[in-house]
């Protein structure tokens, strides 16, 4: 009897960090390993919902190739559908793939795809929109508006530095309500993030135990006297040991409200979404991944004070 190929639709990003990349090697990869690919160009992140729903039928596998705001913006369409998810990293973080372990480079990501293992990870919205890594208000959100596409796209991470310091020195703090349960705590901060999976920013740590797998988000408050104090924490990002310092709040739950005096804008994933008042959950398990088997959890003790 004749194999039948599995069909694959590819989604790919052109205004992707590294979209103008051929992809003639990847779909070759692809083909080659036994996948029947079907290509659906983007414009604009609204359409990739849109063209997943429409395209499903044909369909067994869904391949998103573009950015972290890429992948976020088709999720809840790829968890509707109910198939399962292949990455082809081409942004600037590529924070889900690194959570994953899927390769940066795409034949390599693509091999990923061919190898059929799977594992199922949780999903976080906040209002209803999608995030994999982390959503944020305050510095983030900042940062994410006054980022220039065009300086993002050519100067990756360093284009990133230069927006990050022009946010710092206008940056102020501000109140927000943060509701967990039925406990209400009033703060004074920089940023507030809340995160699903593990790394976020370029590979910073969410929280040094954080699992994308682990039916729990983790919230962090930045509540310092002034924001020059980010500079001290630096490090302490990259390993997710902030929640050791004392002007950081740290909680972890299923479920947060946050609330500010004027709304303000939410970034998840890089991308602006949606603005508070703004309520955080997680989706245990909601979504299945072509990615390299997990390896065990990590047995790190968590650390801090809950919101």
């Amino acid at each position: 009897m004749k194999r039948v190929k599995k069909r694959a639709l590819l989604l790919v990003n052109p205004k992707a960090r590294r979209g103008g990349e051929a992809m003639d090697a990847v779909v070759g990869r692809l083909h080659k390993g036994g996948l029947d690919v079907t290509i659906e160009p983007f414009d604009a992140l609204p359409e990739i919902a849109r063209d997943i729903v429409r395209l499903r039928e044909i369909a067994d596998i869904i391949i998103l190739c573009g950015g972290d705001g890429t992948i976020a913006s088709g999720a809840m369409a790829v968890v509707e559908c109910g198939l399962p998810l292949g990455i082809i990293p081409l942004g600037t973080a590529n924070d889900l793939a690194r959570t994953l372990g899927i390769p940066m480079d795409p034949a390599q990501a693509a091999d990923v795809i061919l190898a059929g293992e799977t594992r199922r990870i949780d999903l976080g919205t906040v209002n209803g929109h999608a995030f994999f890594n982390v959503a944020s208000i305050g510095l983030s959100a900042d940062l994410a508006q006054g980022l220039d596409p065009k300086l993002k796209k050519r100067f990756g991470r360093f284009g990133y530095a230069l927006a990050a310091a022009k946010v710092l020195l206008k940056a102020r703090p501000f109140t927000a309500s943060i509701r967990e349960k039925d406990q209400v705590t009033r703060v004074k901060t920089f940023q507030i993030a809340v995160g699903n999976g593990r790394h976020y920013g370029g590979g910073n740590v969410v929280e040094v135990s954080a699992e994308i797998d682990d039916g729990h988000l983790d919230l962090y408050s930045l509540e310092f006297g002034t924001v020059w104090k980010l500079a001290g924490l630096l490090r302490s990002f990259r390993s997710g040991t902030h929640g050791a310092w004392a002007e950081v709040r740290t909680a972890r739950g299923i479920e947060f409200e946050i609330e500010t005096r004027k709304p303000m804008p939410v970034n998840t994933d890089g991308e602006i979404v949606t603005s508070t008042p703004a309520k955080f959950i997680v989706h245990p398990e909601a979504i299945t991944v072509l990615a390299p088997r997990a390896l065990p959890a990590n047995p790190a003790s968590r650390g801090g004070g809950a919101a």
